[in-house]
């Protein structure tokens, strides 16, 4: 096959031409959004009409939506304030807030979720981070105890101030049951924050319906510009801006507007409302051609993550005695482009958290490949994969160390 194949739709999308095309034209609108003359007055709404787009995908009202540079920041802006909520001394959040330290995130968070994690751990808070089962799926027993034990104990330091939990893996594809997850938070007198940037535009996400305090999404994963993102907040929730400065964003978050990118940010969010059920039964179709395939072809092979709720475009293997860097650069040399996990995890050695998590062995998870589905794969592009991988996983294990017993 001429063409190379990409198959890293996870890591991040291509820019829809329809996408493109607004985001060139707005170059040429150079104006401030922030300025009170006509062509500022222009660009403001145009910047307005994006934004309803945006909300409008995730069913939210376009006030509670603000504009962020993506996922990353998005993310910490939300684990600072919880740490300013915590230190709360005014008379309206004492109680519900002030003195709360317990944070609990799922074993499986991206890292820019499990790196501000830390950094609160750091700062004193008590954090936890609730385990998953084999298929990626939170612990529900452990995640009610942890939850549930200050109000036990009585000791305020131990009540749950905020909860984080990904609504789909990067990884593994596995999706939660997000508002079952926040309602028991909400049980409990905590903030439930949900990072949906691998779902957002992959499957239905209806904030009102999930009943969540805060979340986050990404343009480049729907096919839209790298550097904007969005944060969902509820009404009255807290919010503590990491970005200060001017009046953008009513405050909560400064910098002039990215308005070029944000326009077309609006434009990718309106095409992947109304793609959204076409797109998840053609990625379905074609994630089971590939799990098919693999298992007719290649022997000895574990999937990862959950068999039903998973994302229609996500597939991850592993292959017991190959590794997976091999794995991806022999396929880099016939024209494949996949990924060994998060792409904001590249360079590192270490194996995956995510399947450690789930109780994958190290050699195991040295050994996955996620396979991740978009718009443009077609039928035959999966027909080359199963062509080409089998007998370079034959190659491979003839050269392992790892006995098949070991495997």
């Amino acid at each position: 096959m001429a063409k190379r194949i990409y198959l890293d739709y996870n890591a991040t999308t291509p820019v829809d031409r329809r996408v493109q095309d607004i985001l060139i034209a707005e170059l040429g609108n150079y104006a401030n959004a922030s300025s009170m003359h006509e062509d500022g007055r222009r660009v403001a709404a145009a910047v307005a009409t994006a934004r309803e787009h945006v909300a409008s995908l995730i069913h939210a009202l376009p006030e509670q939506v603000i504009f962020t540079s993506g996922g990353s920041e998005s993310n910490n802006t939300i684990f600072r304030t919880m740490v300013s909520s915590a230190l709360e001394t005014t008379t309206s959040r004492k109680e519900l807030y002030a003195g709360k330290k317990r944070i609990i995130v799922s074993a499986i968070e991206h890292p820019c979720v499990m790196e501000s994690a830390k950094h609160l751990a750091s700062l004193g808070m008590d954090v936890h981070f609730v385990p998953v089962d084999s298929a990626g799926r939170i612990n529900e027993e452990i995640y009610r105890d942890l939850l549930l034990e200050g109000a036990k104990s009585g000791e305020r330091e131990k009540m749950p101030l905020f909860v984080s939990i990904m609504m789909a893996n990067n990884e593994i594809g596995t999706i939660q049951d997000i508002q079952k997850l926040a309602t028991l938070a909400h049980e409990a007198g905590a903030l439930f924050h949900s990072d949906a940037v691998q779902a957002v535009g992959k499957i239905p996400v209806d904030v009102q319906t999930l009943g969540v305090d805060y979340l986050t999404y990404s343009a480049h994963k729907i096919y839209g510009p790298k550097g904007v993102g969005a944060l969902f907040v509820a009404k009255g929730r807290p919010l503590e801006p990491l970005i200060r400065g001017g009046h953008q964003e009513k405050g909560m978050r400064a910098g002039t507007y990215n308005s070029p990118v944000i326009i077309a940010f609006g434009e990718a969010a309106r095409l992947a409302a109304e793609s959204l059920g076409d797109y998840g039964t053609t990625m379905l179709r074609l994630r089971n051609l590939l799990r098919e395939g693999f298992l007719a072809a290649v022997p000895d092979v574990h999937i990862n993550g959950h068999s039903e709720y998973v994302l229609p475009n996500t597939f991850n293997i592993s292959f017991p005695g190959a590794e997976g860097e091999a794995i991806l650069l022999h396929l880099d040399l016939v024209g494949i482009d996949v990924s060994t996990g998060s792409a904001c995890a590249s360079g590192d050695l270490e194996p995956s958290h995510v399947l450690l998590a789930t109780g994958v062995g190290p050699e195991l998870a040295h050994g996955s490949i996620r396979f991740s589905m978009g718009h443009e794969t077609t039928e035959e592009e999966i027909a080359y994969v199963l062509e080409m991988v089998p007998p370079i996983i034959a190659k491979l294990r003839s050269f392992s160390t790892i006995s098949p017993k070991e495997r």
